[in-house]
């Protein structure tokens, strides 16, 4: 009997750990795995290797984020990502980062990452940031960010950033995913391709079709902003 209770918790130890280890991107086998875009020989989660010998520093350099992001479309904001296609030394490290800048009244609108937590820093401006817990809850979690400040969104959870400002805000975030995925609730609900039949989206809002008309065509036409 007690043979079988330290069985039973062995196999309960392992589970979890078979858990935890999988809870995030894989993790590497060797120094470095430089992405290779090799999509033509078929998919993998993930990128393929460069060859070692042919790793050069500038596949660890990206230079993207030094430039201030044009922040003139509807929200006001503008994301520039360094994901794993930014940045190919970025392969199999579970890590990646953004710039995120904001006009006056800017807004990063409410979205979350499938595949990442992310902890945002404040590094002009202030920032109202929050994010909004599961079901059944729906508890809204905020605080404002000053320069310097430092706040986390978890992974999965819909969040969203705004620049409280009379002046432009500008922010970086660190995500634990080289790709970590966005979705953005407003364009992927009112923007899907094809769209989302009326009938599902006046009972989910619980409006008059001729309001969700009117909020389907300003996400019909093609998104020219992302969100992170």
């Amino acid at each position: 009997m007690a043979n079988n209770h330290y069985f039973t918790f062995t196999i309960a130890i392992l589970a979890l750990a078979s858990s935890v280890a999988y809870a995030s991107d894989p993790g590497p086998l060797q120094d470095f795995c430089v992405a290779l875009d090799e999509s033509k020989a078929g998919f993998v989660n993930g990128n393929f290797c460069k060859d070692p010998l042919l790793v050069t520093a500038d596949d660890f350099f990206y230079s993207g984020l030094r430039n201030v992001g044009n922040t003139s479309n509807p929200v006001g904001s503008l994301v520039t990502p360094a994901f794993v296609a930014e940045l190919p030394g970025l392969n199999t490290l579970g890590i990646s980062i953004v710039r995120i800048d904001f006009a006056p009244n800017g807004l990063n609108a409410p979205h979350s990452h499938p595949r990442a937590a992310e902890v945002l820093t404040c590094l002009e401006g202030s920032l109202y940031a929050g994010f909004i817990s599961t079901n059944p809850q729906h508890r809204l979690f905020a605080k404002i960010l000053h320069e310097g400040d430092v706040f986390v969104f978890p992974r999965g959870l819909i969040h969203f950033q705004l620049n409280l400002g009379k002046t432009k805000a500008r922010a970086m975030a660190a995500l634990s995913s080289q790709n970590p995925g966005i979705i953005t609730i407003a364009n992927t609900i009112f923007g899907s391709n094809p769209p989302v039949p009326t009938d599902v989206l006046t009972k989910a809002f619980q409006v008059d079709k001729k309001v969700i008309d009117h909020i389907q065509k300003q996400f019909q036409s093609e998104n020219n902003y992302d969100e992170l």
